[in-house]
Order: structure tokens, then sequence, then C-alpha cells
């Protein structure tokens, strides 16, 4: 890889590569079949540093820059996509809000348990009528007393069963659209905050993906992440990091269909010899590789550009969006090479064509990534 890594994101980019291999890859499509969730893997993983691993030091954290950060959350793709998303959400969402918009008060309390991987965190946005438009939601919060009320619904929260808080926004002021839109700290547990249907989804099967329901939910009014009306910009923030880290996701996955391929190619024999003697494999297997260091270098791109503190939100988003659209098809073919067998849960990629399914999607679909990069080509679209 062309990139010029330093020597302490390459023993991370390592470590992180031996604890997938060793740890997560045997138990991986166990994981899938059963739904388990990866809790004792996470709390390995907090061990290690990778639960907090942008989080100052101050607070238990790693205190590494976001390219060592994307190179090891890749490598968790490679062996389970499923503890990858938990291990996404976490750190590029919620971790890094607190981290940049948290009083101390709130770092103190939350970060020191979420680095060890004891707590993890969910991002809840998205609700039933407002997913691509997050500043049409519904779900509010009003000020009683010294507390703060919050009713509403959210769809699709990653690991919102399991985390043990959720960083929940909500309208506080309708008249104000997205500004009047804040964010709140809710632990798990909190009288009014239920766990609603839980998900039977295509992929990433061993993490949870859940409905919230908030009726009369009552915290603080210290809960309050920022100031009101806060919340939209947080979010918007949060989220081209996140992108960052779906990216990484995608690369990863790509990265273990590409040597499934591969491996399986070079053992199975047809007129003769090896198939992947055949111009028409050696070929797409060559497409594959191509694709998969193109979108390892947008998103390295992407992450570089946030540790110099420059613009790097559509970078993010074409980030995400190549490398999402990518491992498509890269899974896809390696399905295809492995003909029959590529169709069967015995081999691993017919896991990963599922689980890479959905990173086009959340947070933020390929149509929005399209949005957010032409919007900063060329201005906001004009609407009549």
């Amino acid at each position: 890889m062309a990139f010029a890594l330093t020597e302490e994101q390459v023993m991370i980019q390592t470590m992180a590569r031996d604890f997938a291999r060793e740890v997560l890859l045997p138990t991986a499509s166990e994981r899938d079949r059963t739904h388990e969730f990866p809790r004792d893997n996470l709390l390995q993983m907090g061990e290690l540093g990778f639960m907090g691993m942008m989080v100052p030091d101050t607070y238990g954290g790693a205190g590494v820059d976001t390219v060592s950060y994307a190179l090891a959350l890749s490598e968790i793709a490679y062996a389970c996509a499923s503890t990858a998303v938990v291990m996404s959400v976490h750190n590029s969402i919620c971790c890094e809000a607190l981290v940049r918009f948290a009083s101390e008060e709130q770092k103190q309390h939350w970060l020191p348990r979420m680095t060890t991987g004891e707590c993890i965190g969910a991002f809840a946005l998205t609700e039933p009528g407002a997913g691509s438009d997050p500043s049409s939601q519904r779900t509010t919060a009003v000020l009683d007393g010294d507390e703060w009320v919050i009713n509403g619904a959210k769809q699709f929260i990653t690991t919102g069963k399991n985390a043990g808080v959720v960083m929940v926004t909500a309208v506080t002021d309708k008249n104000k659209r997205h500004r009047g839109i804040s964010a709140f700290l809710v632990p798990q547990g909190t009288p009014g905050m239920i766990v609603g249907k839980v998900e039977e989804k295509l992929g990433l099967r061993a993490s949870d993906t859940v409905q919230l329901i908030f009726e009369d939910c009552r915290v603080p009014m210290e809960s309050i992440l920022g100031k009101p009306g806060d919340g939209f910009r947080m979010a918007m923030v949060c989220l081209d990091s996140g992108r960052i880290g779906i990216a990484a996701q995608s690369v990863g996955v790509a990265m273990a269909c590409l040597d499934e391929a591969m491996e399986f190619t070079k053992a199975r024999e047809q007129f003769g010899r090896p198939i992947s003697d055949f111009q028409g494999i050696r070929w797409k297997l060559a497409d594959m590789a191509t694709q998969i260091e193109a979108a390892r270098l947008l998103f390295l791109n992407a992450a570089s550009l946030k540790d110099l503190g420059k613009r790097y939100s559509m970078e993010a988003s074409m980030a995400k969006l190549f490398a999402s659209e990518m491992v498509q098809q890269v899974a896809g073919q390696a399905i295809q090479m492995h003909g029959g067998y590529g169709f069967c849960s015995e081999y691993p990629v017919e896991r990963h064509y599922r689980d890479c399914r959905v990173f086009t999607l959340y947070e933020g679909t390929s149509e929005i990534q399209r949005v957010v990069i032409s919007n900063n080509l060329l201005g906001p679209q004009m609407v009549r």
C-alpha cells in the first residue's frame, strides 16, 4: 500500500488483525447462526484499547488517530462484520460525540466505562418516518422542572437492546426545525425507554437492531448533550466520522471475500487444472483487488484530513459511497467464483454477501452521499 503508515499505525493494525483472526474469526459463523451478541469479545477489545480508540487517555482511551482507528476497524470487519458495526457506532459516533460535545462531568461519568467495553453506546436518530431526512423527526423532549420528558419512537437502532447508554435526538423547539433538535444521553433501563421490535435481518445478525419507544421517559436536565438545539449539528458531525468507519468496514469485508475467492479458486479444479489458471478468473481477481485498494486509499485520505483538522465531510462521503458500493460487487464476484458452493452457508462468502448489503443503507444511503458530495461541489440544490 502506497499510503505511508507510521510504525504505531502498523503496530495497531497488526494487533487488530491478530485479535480478529485468532479470536473473532473462528466463531463468527456461529454468532451469525445464533444471533449471540459478542459481549465477551467486546470486553476483550476494551482491554486492547479498541473500544475507545480516539478517546484521550485522560478518560481511559487509547488516544490514537483516526487512521489507526480505521485500520483496526477494517481488520475487525474482515473477521466479523457484526462485531465491527458495534465497534464503529460506539467509537465513531458515541465516543466521538462525548469527546467533542459533552460536559466534563458527562465525560468523567461515561467515557471510562465506555472505553473498557463495559458500557456500549448506541445512537438513536432514525425514526419510522424520518430516515434520510432526520430534520423531520417527531420525537420530542419537553422540559418539566429539572427533567426532560422524552416521547416518540426511534427505528433501526444498532445495539439499542444491548447498549449501556443511548444518545437520543429529539425536538425541543419545533419552530426552529433542525435548529430545534437536541441530543440527550439516556442510560439503558431508564423508565419510559422501551426496547420494541428486534429486527430479523438479512445480515449482521450478531448485532441487534431494534425499535426504541419513549413513553414519558424522564431524564435529568444535565442529560442534555451540549446546548439545546445542538443535536442536529452534532449528529451530522459524528456521521461524517461514522462514514469513514463504514468505508473501513466495507474494505475489511471485501478483503475477506477476495482472500476466500483466491483460496477457493486455487483449490478448485475444472478441466484438469485450478480455475485460478483461467484468465476470466484472474482478471476478476485483479479487478477486485484494484477496487479494494482504491476504497482503502479513499478512507485513509478522509481519516488523514480529519486528523489534520481539515474539512473532510465530502471525502468521508466519497469513501463511504465508493467502498460500500464496491463491497457489493466484490462479494458478488466471490459468490460467482464459488459457484453453487458460494450459495451455501458452509462457505464464509455467503455470510459476507449478506452482511455487506446494509453498508449502502445505514449512516446515510448512497443517494444521500451523492447529495453531500454534490452540495460540496455546487452548493445546495435550489428547490422550486
